[in-house]
């Protein structure tokens, strides 16, 4: 009995940890193309194969354009956000080339909290 309740401990810790991780703020600046981070900064390519580890990334396949709306700045620099086709999410600046660039003066904004929810649906995930 007591071998089953230490298992549905351990596995209530594994979610909890799981959630906090996919909640936590990957940084608290970003750079935009306007101050709401409403205007498309960039048109990219990808250049390899992406899959995110949780739902607040954009997953691709090589070849696929990817328009860029917020790059993270200061801690977190090497993700961009972006949307193709009705996916939005992070991905790696380093799995993209720059095809055009619509924005050159970048803002740096704060970041909010909704920055880092998932999106499934309608719907906003809260983790």
């Amino acid at each position: 009995m007591s071998r089953i309740l230490d298992q549905r401990i351990l596995l209530l810790v594994v979610s909890f940890l799981t959630s906090l991780q996919s909640s936590k703020v990957l940084s608290e600046w970003k750079k935009c193309g306007d101050r709401e981070c409403e205007m498309a900064m960039s048109r990219v390519q990808a250049t390899t194969d992406y899959l995110g580890p949780d739902c607040r990334y954009l997953n691709f396949k090589t070849g696929e354009e990817i328009m860029v709306y917020s790059k993270l700045s200061r801690k977190n620099e090497n993700l961009w956000t972006g949307s193709k086709g009705k996916d939005f999410g992070y991905f790696p600046k380093d799995a993209v080339k720059v095809e055009e660039v619509f924005i050159a003066e970048e803002v740096e904004v704060l970041t909010k909290e909704t920055d880092f929810l998932c999106l499934h649906g309608d719907k906003y995930a809260f983790e």
